[in-house]
């Protein structure tokens, strides 16, 4: 059985800037989905603007062999 864990992440972006949040990592995604309920209505949180995202991780794996394409 693969181990799996859930990444919260937050964006959000007001006139020409982006905000990026890493929340937390979580065991499920019923978890991460909690902390949402718990957060959405913060300072930093609460923007119409903002978008959550849960995204499963595999551990033990590179999530992200490809590079950032820099000079290609």
């Amino acid at each position: 059985m693969k181990a799996v864990v859930f990444i919260l992440h937050h964006t959000s972006k007001d006139r020409a800037d982006e905000s990026y949040k890493v929340i937390g990592v979580y065991s499920t995604k019923h978890e991460a989905e909690l902390a949402i309920l718990r957060l959405k209505q913060k300072p930093g949180f609460s923007n119409p603007k903002g978008e959550f995202s849960i995204d499963p991780y595999e551990l033990n794996q590179d999530n992200w062999a490809e590079g950032f394409g820099l000079g290609e």
